[in-house]
């Protein structure tokens, strides 16, 4: 997939990208022998992290939805694909699957509200657990640019997670919410999903390109550390904007 953040680069710059790429998963791998995570939140569950994972972004596929509030998902799993130089993505259980040693990435081609269908398909066929997947996608329930990262509960009214929950039986699926801002009041079912289905506003695109780095950054922590090292940095503070001198403007 496309990387909405991507410059133009250079073939030996990318083919560097790709070999540090491969070492840094396999150190991850390396280091994961008896590393433990906690499954939950104050539950206290403590499990060894699986060394296959899987990172689904949510998004309806083509080219009209690319920059939707929808789409979210799919910017973090393309933002991932770039950092990380995973090349060669496939068509698998409907979906289009890149790998990287352990590491897999995924945007369901089924359309948001069938997306269940094929993470039941991947899981099966690569042997996954429901905690070995992490589910990312948009929420109207979090401000512009909050992250929220659990590793279980109910869908809240989400269409593609509630697709999933019903696939895999049950809700123990960990998930990374993307605040995309509240739409307005009074405007129903309906109103809700084309608000939903529009593209962001100018001036909140930056807030957009930051949130997709964060969330990736908190992605990549769970792929390495386990959801307890990820929630650490999905569900901290932002840090303030620092302060600009006198007469100043930020750009």
């Amino acid at each position: 997939p496309r990387d909405p953040l991507r410059r133009p680069c250079q073939g030996g710059s990318r083919r560097r990208r790709r070999r540090r790429g491969r070492r840094r998963a396999r150190g991850h791998r390396e280091g994961q022998e008896g590393r433990r995570e906690g499954e939950g939140e104050g539950e206290g569950v403590v499990t060894p992290v699986e060394s296959r994972r899987l990172v689904v972004g949510l998004g309806n596929p083509g080219e009209s939805y690319v920059r939707t509030r929808h789409n979210v998902g799919f910017q973090v799993v393309e933002r991932l694909a770039f950092l990380h130089a995973v090349a060669g993505f496939r068509e698998e259980c409907g979906s289009v699957v890149g790998s990287l040693g352990d590491w897999l990435f995924c945007q369901p081609r089924t359309y948001m509200n069938r997306s269940g269908s094929a993470v039941r398909c991947l899981c099966e066929s690569l042997d996954l657990a429901p905690g070995a997947v992490l589910v990312v996608y948009d929420d109207v329930h979090l401000p512009l640019g909050k992250l929220r990262l659990r590793a279980g509960g109910s869908a809240a009214g989400h269409r593609g997670l509630e697709s999933i929950i019903e696939s895999l039986q049950t809700e123990a699926v960990p998930r990374l919410r993307l605040g995309v801002g509240a739409p307005p009041q009074g405007l129903g079912e309906r109103g809700l999903a084309d608000f939903v289905l529009a593209e962001f506003l100018a001036d909140e695109e930056p807030a957009v390109t930051a949130m997709v780095e964060r969330a990736s950054r908190a992605a990549t922590a769970w792929l390495a550390e386990g959801i307890a090292a990820a929630m650490n940095l999905a569900n901290a503070p932002e840090p303030p904007a620092p302060d600009l001198p006198e007469g100043a403007r930020s750009e």
